[in-house]
């Protein structure tokens, strides 16, 4: 990545959860010009972009029709994880009812692409 991240939030949604294998997902949204070295991502049914790691199979990056211009890549995977905290849930009505995280940060029951996006709630 060549510039910070716009934002990150977590993601509750199914399909995050397993294509990271995690209860839940934390991801950091970069402008996707600054996203390089990807190269061809599989297009899913749902219209996401993924890619994933050749060699490991990991998770790399995500881009969302919904979401134009902007890059997801998995807070984890990242060398400043620790430095990168999330600003709010998304898909919260698919948490996981036993996974309880303590915070006071903005749920958003579907998506929030218009907060991720930058738009009016």
């Amino acid at each position: 990545m060549s510039a910070a991240p716009r934002t990150a939030s977590y993601c509750h949604c199914v399909d995050c959860r397993r294509w990271t294998g995690a209860s839940v997902a934390a991801f950091a949204a970069f402008d996707a010009v600054s996203v390089h070295g990807l190269g061809a991502p599989v297009v899913h049914p749902s219209g996401a972009e993924r890619w994933n790691c050749a060699d490991c199979g990991s998770p790399l990056a995500a881009r969302f029709a919904y979401l134009p211009d902007q890059t997801y890549v998995p807070v984890g995977i990242l060398d400043q994880a620790d430095a990168i905290a999330p600003a709010l849930h998304s898909h919260a009505d698919s948490q996981l009812p036993w996974l309880h995280i303590a915070d006071d940060l903005p749920r958003f029951e579907a998506s929030a692409r218009s907060r991720l996006s930058g738009s009016a709630d």
